[in-house]
Parts: structure tokens; C-alpha cells; sequence
């Protein structure tokens, strides 16, 4: 036979609960869900609690307003410059000693007084002494001052027929003979490569050729050889 299973009213109840708590939790549900469709459904409805319209917002004052208009920044009258060919001039004048300066300061401190042929040196010859170097060219070649300095002699000289004498900063003299023909006077300075004169074969002398000396100050004549191979320059 079969037996009955015996439900007790504490299980009722019980069941009851449960059915209740889940309806419950359908209905809080459905109702969250419903009111979040509505709002989906409706967004005008949503905007008008969200936003404010201009019209209706607080007036804005003066002093705010100011601050956030554009700033207008007030310029100077143009005046074009009267003397605008003046300063042009300047401009030029000194942009031009600027480079003429650049170019001294590049250029060598010693130069070769002469292109030629080596062709006597210093010390004794003829049974006397010469002192300096003979450098022979073609007449006319250029002579030019070694070093920068202040010409002291330039014209007719016994034995050279005619010399030019530059006196240099530190005291040192270089002398140059024999020219055919000279370019500067007394007085004038010169930079080192200033041609001074044209090569010749004035004085006592067997041809074209330059006769070169160099007297350090204080001192008499040295060999230029030496003197000008210690500054770069072979003969």
C-alpha cells in the first residue's frame, strides 16, 4: 500500500514565505526595469530635469562678461624712420670693417718676401759677408713686406741701388734691395703680402734678384733662413 506523505502546516508556511519573497523580487524588478524603459521611452521628459535653458539661467553680470570678452591690445602708430638711409649706411659701413677685420685676422703672420730661386745665402762670400739671402725672379716681380709695420726707408741706398726698410711691432727691421721700382713711402704701414716694390738689379748686383735681411731688435743682422723656416716659410 501506499504511503501518504504528511504535510505539516509549518511546511505550508514556509512555502508560502518563499513564494511571497520571490514574487516580491519579481515585482521590485519589473518595476526598476519598467521605470528605466519609461525613462528610455521618453528622453525629452529626461532632458527637461537634466538641463537648464539659457533663457532661464541667472543673468550674467558685467564684470564677468568683460572678462571673458576677446582682449583688444592696442598698437603704436607706425612711423616709418626718417633717417632709415642713415642706418643703412652704418649697417653697411660696419658690416664691411667686420669682414675687413675677419680677413687680417685669418691672414699669416709672415709671408715669403718674394716668389723666386734661392740663390745666395747668409754669411761670408767675395771675401766679405753678405747678410741676408738673395732670391732671384724675373724683373719686375713682386717684393711684398713679410710682416705687418711702418715703412722707415724707401728710395736710393749705397750698395742696394734702392731699399725699402719696414720696422715691425716687436722691434724687429727686414730689409729688402735691388728694386727697380718702389711703391710706398716713409711713413706708411703695411700689412704682411703689401706688395712694397718691383725686383731688380739696381746697385751692385749680377741680375734680377732680391736681397733680404732681417735685424731683430737690438741686434744686428741673423740669417733669414733660419728666422722664417721657424715661422712656417721655406726659401
Amino acid at each position: 500500500m501506499g504511503r501518504h506523505r504528511k504535510i505539516t502546516s509549518a511546511q505550508t508556511t514556509k512555502g508560502r514565505i518563499a513564494l511571497v519573497a520571490a514574487t516580491a523580487g519579481t515585482v521590485s524588478t519589473a518595476g526598476i526595469g519598467g521605470a528605466a524603459a519609461a525613462t528610455m521611452q521618453n528622453p525629452a521628459e529626461q532632458d527637461a530635469h537634466s538641463y537648464e535653458l539659457a533663457a532661464d539661467a541667472a543673468t550674467i553680470d558685467d564684470a564677468t562678461a568683460a572678462e571673458a570678452a576677446p582682449q583688444i591690445l592696442n598698437i603704436s602708430e607706425f612711423k616709418p624712420a626718417s633717417d632709415i638711409q642713415d642706418q643703412l649706411g652704418k649697417a653697411i659701413a660696419f658690416n664691411d670693417e667686420r669682414m675687413a677685420a675677419d680677413a687680417a685676422a685669418r691672414m699669416p703672420q709672415v709671408i715669403k718676401p718674394a716668389e723666386g730661386s734661392f740663390s745666395s745665402g747668409f754669411g761670408a762670400r767675395w771675401g766679405t759677408v753678405h747678410n741676408g739671402v738673395d732670391i732671384a725672379n724675373a724683373l719686375g716681380t713682386p717684393i711684398v713686406a713679410a710682416m705687418d709695420g711702418v715703412v722707415i726707408d724707401a728710395g736710393p741706398a749705397s750698395g742696394f741701388g734702392n731699399w725699402v726698410r719696414i720696422k715691425h711691432e716687436d722691434g724687429t727691421i727686414t730689409v729688402y734691395g735691388h728694386m727697380s721700382t718702389i711703391d710706398v713711402t716713409v711713413g706708411q704701414p703695411v700689412t704682411a703680402g703689401t706688395k712694397i716694390a718691383g725686383m731688380g738689379s739696381e746697385g751692385f748686383s749680377t741680375g734680377s734678384h732680391l736681397h733680404f735681411e732681417v735685424h731683430p731688435a737690438g741686434s744686428g743682422p741673423i740669417d733669414p733662413q733660419p728666422w722664417l723656416a721657424e715661422r712656417g716659410i721655406t726659401l
